[in-house]
């Protein structure tokens, strides 16, 4: 159906064109301004601004916004960082992971905000810088643990193999923890928030030509798409928030293995 009202000049089909939206200012150099960095811009301020206003009269009887955001922070705090590391191993980490965590979903979000329409971690650039700063820091505490040949001794080399299988066993150990953890991050989050942001497209696109331009019977079909579109939409909101989870749990699970490298 797709194919053909594209092909006849009905229904445009979206695009990858989509995440790569015209320059708004610095046309042509690596501080390029365009419409998904006005909505990374814009989640970032507004997430600012909501912990902001409920912390700056922060009282030892919370009341209703103060509440909210204690229960935010408390969530990644308590389930996420001491869950995984321990409470005597989290501390030093729960403001990174606070920061991942309410980051990732505030730029996850934005893909089911009318007006902004897509979610800012659906391109290589901020899930990349994300992961890159997993691994330093997943990397970084290893070396603080054992030291550098400690940690590469006990990631690469783990105890009670037998000598033989090392030929094997270190060349995967090496591309799995140092090259493949990072890379699968990125892709977690920016494939999950990609594909959703196409099917919501492709299902509002086809209601609005099914109800509008189409004739007939077919125009009943915008009840069933509309329907698949508003299912999405609640869908989306789920995934915004479980990659969320996943890539800051991810994260706190690497912390822990470089910590606990035997």
């Amino acid at each position: 159906m797709l194919a053909a009202t594209s092909e006849e000049g009905g229904l445009p089909v979206p695009t990858m064109g989509e995440f790569f939206p015209p320059a708004l200012g610095l046309d042509g150099t690596i501080f390029e301004f365009n419409r998904i960095t006005l909505v990374r811009l814009l989640a970032a301020v507004v997430l600012c601004l909501l912990f902001w206003l409920a912390a700056r009269r922060a009282t030892l009887v919370p009341g209703r916004a103060q509440s909210i955001a204690e229960i935010g922070l408390d969530f990644v705090r308590v389930n996420i960082a001491e869950e995984v590391l321990g409470k005597h191993h989290a501390r030093p980490y729960v403001p990174l992971l606070t920061v991942m965590f309410w980051a990732i979903l505030a730029m996850n979000i934005t893909g089911v905000v009318p007006g902004l329409n897509i979610a800012s971690t659906s391109v290589v650039a901020v899930p990349l810088i994300l992961a890159v700063v997993a691994w330093l820091v997943f990397v970084g505490t290893g070396i603080k643990q054992h030291g550098v040949l400690g940690y590469l001794g006990a990631s690469l080399f783990p105890k009670g193999v037998p000598w033989p299988l090392y030929i094997i066993l270190a060349p995967i150990e090496l591309i799995s923890t140092f090259i493949l953890r990072p890379v699968t991050l990125t892709v977690r989050l920016m494939a999950n928030m990609l594909a959703g942001h196409m099917l919501l497209v492709t299902f509002f696109l086809m209601t609005s030509y099914l109800f509008v331009e189409a004739s007939g019977a077919l125009k009943a079909m915008g009840l069933v798409t509309f329907g698949a579109a508003f299912a999405f939409t609640i869908f989306e909101i789920f995934i915004a928030a479980l990659q969320a989870y996943i890539f800051t749990l991810l994260t706190a699970v690497y912390i822990n293995l470089s910590q606990e490298a035997h």
